[in-house]
């Protein structure tokens, strides 16, 4: 359960994902973290976005 632990910061998300999964640009990630945070976008958020997050 990762409800009480410290946000993280995008870049290092997206760093990790670019790095295992999708080695070509990060756009498409930050975009995608953004559409995950918005509670219009989904049923379900799935990224507890916080601060300036996808605004």
């Amino acid at each position: 359960n990762d409800w009480n632990k410290a946000y993280k910061k995008s870049a290092r998300v997206v760093g990790d994902v670019i790095g295992k999964y999708h080695p070509h640009g990060d756009s498409a990630v930050y975009d995608t973290i953004v559409r995950m945070a918005q509670p219009f976008s989904l049923r379900y958020m799935l990224v507890d976005g916080q601060g300036n997050f996808g605004s």
